[in-house]
């Protein structure tokens, strides 16, 4: 199968102004079933904790499966956009479905309860100031793609409906859609699409989307083409290492049994173009030693913040789910400078790779979403109190001021509009779709007899 550029470049939808909230996805899904009832399906795979549905849009009926997975991390809205745009993109192209024998299997969101907590900064305004104030991402362990004991062990119901969903469809691709907050675009995979990376350089030109030519999640990750990484395969291991190297049990891994190729589309919210500067640095050394110190002191005023209103933090809405993500990013920024820092010399710490300009850039917006994560978190805490006797508020007004202007003025951060990011993202997957359809062999086929024949769900009895 091959599909010409026409069909992946043809861009006849119209703009998105913003990013979706969960229950636009919902209905919009509902919308587009009931129009095309013969070709689009809709059933719940899942519930969340909080008893939100997790539901999936199929199109098609061939025995391949594609799998979308949106909405794996909270704050990362891009990929509801994308599937509501590929879903369009889906029907209106026979060649896609019926003529590739492939049904495409569309994960509105894969954590609802966490996107809601977004839904302050998601209709606007886009500003770094407005965004980190209102942003939301759970600790660690309540990832849903993460399996830091294992799929047996998995716990939250978000993960088991996608280990589920993996499981029946055998999809011979499955795509996890990601936004980075500040920085570039790029791709993980866990099997090899070669070609990719050229597709990738051509869209990303065409629309303007920098490329991240030294990704922070990637440092130590082979390179499969610029801005193409391999996933390493999954270890078990501590929680900074989870958090800054990602190579651990996952969701992305877990369908690999069945032939799958799993490709992670990373889409920016804000770019920057430093990111995609492969030249060698002038200094490393003194880029390095700037990157730890700035990470170093920004986490020491974030402690004294934290030691000054942990005690009134009781009173707030649900103070722990808040809490854990803090307490996660105060755990690792200390680790992180001292493994970046060539002064340093821990004994454990893993030695850096050779660097490029593109990588110091990617470090230094590293920590300091780290440190605007956590200053954003807690002044959404004692916000939530409605009382602030330690007089804080106003100091991570002025933190979050002060580094958000770092991003905008020394970096360059640049607002990319939803409608490009969604477009992006949407081009690549077809593009990781058409390699992926070409290069594996043998059928995917869900293990469920007639299944995607049962009729659309009726939204309004959810």
């Amino acid at each position: 199968m091959c599909i010409d550029g026409a069909a992946l470049w043809r861009c006849d939808l119209p703009p998105l102004l913003r990013y979706p909230s969960v229950d636009e996805l919902a209905s919009r899904a509902a919308a587009l079933v009931a129009d095309r009832p013969r070709d689009a399906r809709l059933r719940r795979a899942g519930v969340s904790r909080a008893g939100t549905p997790i539901w999936l849009l199929s199109i098609g009926h061939g025995a391949r499966h594609v799998l979308v997975v949106a909405g794996p991390h909270a704050n990362e809205p891009v990929g509801g956009a994308t599937v509501l745009r590929l879903a369009d993109r889906v029907l209106a192209d026979p060649r896609l479905t019926e003529d590739a024998d492939v049904t495409w299997n569309l994960l509105l969101c894969l954590d609802p309860d966490g996107s809601r907590r977004n839904e302050g900064w998601l209709a606007g305004p886009y500003t770094l100031g407005h965004y980190f104030r209102n942003f939301f991402r759970p600790g660690f362990l309540e990832q849903p793609e993460w399996l830091p004991d294992g799929a047996d062990a998995a716990a939250l119901p978000e993960t088991r409906a996608l280990l589920d969903v993996q499981d029946e469809l055998r999809p011979f691709l499955q795509c996890s859609l990601h936004g980075v907050d500040v920085g570039g675009g790029f791709v993980e995979l866990t099997r090899d699409l070669p070609g990719l990376h050229r597709r990738l350089a051509h869209t990303a030109t065409r629309l303007g989307i920098p490329r991240e030519l030294g990704a922070y999640d990637t440092l130590y990750w082979p390179t499969l083409g610029p801005a193409v990484y391999r996933v390493p395969p999954p270890r078990r291991g501590d929680l900074a290492a989870a958090l800054t190297e990602a190579a651990v049990e996952s969701t992305w891994f877990h369908p690999y049994r069945h032939g799958t190729v799993t490709a992670i589309v990373e889409a920016p919210m804000w770019g920057v173009a430093a990111v995609q500067d492969g030249t060698p640095p002038a200094d490393r050394d003194a880029a390095l030693r700037a990157v730890s110190r700035t990470l170093r002191r920004d986490t020491d005023l974030l402690d004294g913040v934290l030691a000054r209103v942990r005690p009134q933090l009781s009173a707030a809405p649900d103070a722990a789910r808040l809490l854990a993500p803090v307490d996660d990013y105060l755990l690792v920024c200390p680790g992180l400078a001292d493994a970046w820092d060539p002064d340093t010399d821990t004994g454990s710490a893993r030695p850096l790779p050779p660097l490029s300009s593109a990588h110091l850039a990617a470090l230094r917006i590293a920590g300091r979403r780290l440190a605007l994560r956590t200053a954003g978190l807690l002044h959404q805490l004692l916000r939530s109190t409605g009382h602030d006797p330690a007089a804080a508020l106003p100091d991570l007004d002025r933190l979050i001021d002060t580094w958000c202007a770092d991003y905008h003025d020394s970096l360059g951060a640049r607002w990319i509009p939803v409608a490009r990011q969604a477009e992006y993202q949407t081009r690549v997957v077809l593009s990781a779709f058409e390699l992926a359809h070409r290069h594996t062999r043998g059928l995917a086929r869900s293990g469920e007899p007639g299944w995607g024949t049962e009729p659309a769900v009726p939204m309004h009895g959810e």
